[in-house]
């Protein structure tokens, strides 16, 4: 599964940067990851990890997943990757997410894509992602336009 959107923002690349380059700070703006904690490093991690919980409803049912999430690259309020690194010998369905900025005329667009390499639930997972999407928008929005991260 692939999923992608993009936010135009009234403000330069590091005023975002700073809301999707740490993971600790995602719960902030999206209510998908309820909770998100810095992890110790394990040899091998190409960088800082963080253990993340996503939590999500359909209709009456509820699902809940921790991951374990290691940036993997982090070009400074340019583009950042997150990629699943379980730290317990088993095989797990890939997750990558990506959030590359660029600057523009009216400030900045934040592209974020996810790839799920699960198929469990997918069209669910899809669907809910796409409504999660729309939902924060509008509170990264006003988290930029607040209080910088820094």
């Amino acid at each position: 599964m692939e999923v992608s959107a993009s936010l135009g923002a009234p403000c330069p690349p590091a005023a975002l940067f700073g809301w999707v380059d740490d993971l600790v700070r995602y719960p902030e703006w999206l209510d998908i990851v309820p909770r998100a904690v810095a992890d110790a490093p394990r040899e091998g991690d190409p960088g800082p990890a963080w253990v993340i919980h996503l939590r999500g409803r359909f209709g009456p049912m509820s699902r809940s997943k921790r991951l374990r999430m290691v940036r993997t690259v982090c070009e400074v309020d340019r583009r950042v990757v997150f990629e699943r690194c379980e730290a317990d010998g088993q095989e797990h369905s890939a997750w990558v997410l990506t959030a590359e900025i660029d600057p523009d005329d009216a400030g900045s667009t934040l592209t974020m894509r996810l790839h799920y390499g699960g198929r469990l639930f997918e069209e669910l997972v899809e669907r809910l992602l796409r409504h999660e999407i729309e939902a924060a928008r509008g509170r990264l929005l006003a988290l930029v336009a607040g209080a910088q991260p820094g």
